[in-house]
């Protein structure tokens, strides 16, 4: 098994009590769908700076646009990995996920 970081871009924010509740069950429900393949179940993000080799920090990144959050999870192959991201919650709301595969060092 091989780790694979999603990484969370774009989508809108739920506009009241209800729609947060509707979203927070349908991201519980994925978590529980994918079990013991989720390592590490992320957080969203929120303030960024982006530091150059030349020591220049600006507030927002030019290489990733608008990344919202991430999650760690255990796959057999990126193609499998991807596959579990089709029913993701993110995607119901506007948002995109990348799927990044990771390996050791």
């Amino acid at each position: 098994m091989t780790n694979y970081v999603l990484l969370y871009t774009g989508g809108t924010m739920p506009e009241n009590e209800e729609e947060t509740a509707a979203v927070m069950a349908a991201w519980g429900a994925w978590y529980g769908q994918m079990g013991e393949a989720v390592v590490d179940g992320g957080n969203p993000f929120s303030m960024a700076k982006t530091v150059s080799a030349g020591g220049v920090v600006s507030e927002s990144s030019a290489i990733a646009p608008n990344v919202t959050g991430y999650t760690v999870i255990a796959a057999e192959s990126l193609d499998a990995a991807v596959a579990a991201c089709a029913e993701h919650p993110h995607l119901s709301y506007g948002g995109q996920v990348t799927v990044h595969e990771t390996f050791q060092m």
